[in-house]
């Protein structure tokens, strides 16, 4: 018999979703750093930062996303944005315990990036599911899809160019260059997976 589209979330099938999506996203940012590269969205300008500072990539990921969370608040209401705070906080968590659980040896740079762009994709499409998301330019991506009919995918792809061509100022050019493919897979995956009326759960 076929599955209702419409069902929503159990309240056990979110907190699992959020939870699967937001320690896929630390793993694929984590892959990211020890590669570095830089990605888009918040979590490009937490990861440039780091490389310009002393402080850690998780408590830098939740600071840049506080002014993020009174947009979500405005236009997505408090369900979304208290989901989308807990997406955050738990990305932060599981960011900082990669890096005592996982000690990573050197990696090939190109993979690092492929497979942490990949990941990231993958845990937006968990998090954007389960009505949340990881935050700063996810949140005027989904703004944009569900009031303008503009796929989330293509919106974020525009913003994290931005945030890629700054990484220039900071990180070495042929390490860009390889983030700038990186930042189009992990678009491409959901320009191609999260459309307007595709998912209704």
């Amino acid at each position: 018999m076929a599955t209702d589209p419409t069902l929503p979330h159990s309240v056990p099938e979110d907190v699992f979703g959020v939870l699967t999506g937001t320690f896929l996203a630390a793993l694929g940012l984590y892959m990211l750093e020890q590669a570095e590269a830089v990605t888009g969205g918040t979590a490009g300008v937490a990861l440039l930062l780091t490389y310009a500072t002393p402080l850690s990539f998780g408590w830098l990921f939740f600071l840049v996303n506080v002014p993020f969370f009174a947009l979500a608040l405005w236009r997505k209401g408090w369900r979304f944005t208290v989901k989308t705070l807990v997406s955050v906080a738990l990305v932060s968590l599981f960011t900082e315990l990669n890096q005592h659980w996982i000690p990573l040896p050197e990696m090939d740079q190109i993979y690092g990036v492929i497979a942490g762009n990949l990941l990231l994709g993958v845990s937006l499409l968990a998090v954007f599911r389960h009505g949340s998301s990881l935050g700063g330019f996810n949140i005027l991506a989904l703004i944009a899809q569900e009031q303008f009919n503009m796929r989330a995918g293509y919106v974020q792809m525009s913003l994290d160019v931005i945030v890629i061509l700054i990484a220039l100022t900071v990180v070495a050019p042929m390490n860009v260059l390889i983030s700038a493919v990186g930042a189009v897979v992990l678009n491409m995956v959901l320009a191609l997976n999260h459309r307007p009326g595709r998912y209704r759960g």
